[in-house]
């Protein structure tokens, strides 16, 4: 006896398809074999022009938008990749926290590009270098744990699927997401 429903071999006692779980007992044996019932698909000759197979039934477009918006603030390729691909390029809660993670790396580069600059410059200096060293290893340190925690704060607030604006920065992603 075969599954009506997946074609697998099942024994003349049983009441459930062991692969798909679909019920046996509605289904009568067949006289003509499961080979005939099966139509097999279109070639690629036969296929008309613009045609596109449908999604399977229950397929989703992929992770959820409070996910998509959480994993936009990995690193600055998934904020860039979701706003490009069709699905999350739609949704205004992944736009918005892209822009964010974009703006907020560029904050934080910039920041730390200025501190670096005038590392350079006041390193010149004869008579400070070790003060300054200790200065701005601490500066580094407290720049550090400062946009590690606007990070945190963000990825934790886009996974509750919320709008949560970082200051200066939201301002501008919201703009940009609206547009």
């Amino acid at each position: 006896m075969q599954c009506p429903v997946c074609h697998n071999e099942v024994g003349p006692q049983t009441a459930f398809c062991n692969h798909c779980g679909a019920s046996l007992a509605a289904a009568a044996p067949s006289a003509a074999p499961p080979e005939a019932a099966y139509a097999p698909p279109p070639t690629y000759s036969q296929v008309p022009p613009g045609y596109a197979a449908p999604p399977p039934a229950g397929a989703s477009t992929g992770m959820s938008e409070s996910a998509a918006a959480a994993i936009s603030y990995i690193t600055i390729i998934p904020a860039i990749l979701f706003l490009v691909m069709e699905p999350y390029n739609k949704m205004p809660l992944v736009r918005f926290h892209s822009f964010q993670s974009i703006g907020l790396t560029v904050v934080y580069f910039a920041v730390w590009v200025a501190l670096m600059v005038l590392q350079i410059v006041l390193h010149i200096l004869p008579g400070f270098f070790l003060m300054f060293a200790m200065l701005f290893s601490l500066l580094h340190l407290v720049l550090f744990v400062g946009m590690f925690i606007l990070w945190l704060m963000a990825i934790l607030k886009a996974s509750k699927g919320e709008f949560y604006k970082l200051p200066f920065i939201g301002d501008f992603a919201l703009k940009q997401a609206q547009s």
